[in-house]
């Protein structure tokens, strides 16, 4: 299972940025919805990008310290 990495910054929608990332290879996105699902990943080309929120369900949050 693909771990990805956030802060609890990020988890709480206290970004601009949006963020979500590829299950498939781990790259991250941005301008994506907390709740997307099956998005196109613009670095693999699999429809495996999530929002955190998503992944946080999934368990593919691997939470780290804000800075």
């Amino acid at each position: 299972m693909m771990m990805i990495k956030a802060t609890s910054a990020e988890l709480s929608g206290m970004t601009l940025d949006n963020p979500g990332a590829c299950i498939s290879c781990g790259e991250r996105a941005y301008g994506v919805e907390p709740d997307a699902r099956q998005y196109k990943c613009e670095s693999c080309g699999a429809f495996t990008v999530y929002g955190l929120e998503e992944l946080l369900i999934m368990g593919h949050i691997d939470l780290e310290e804000n800075e």
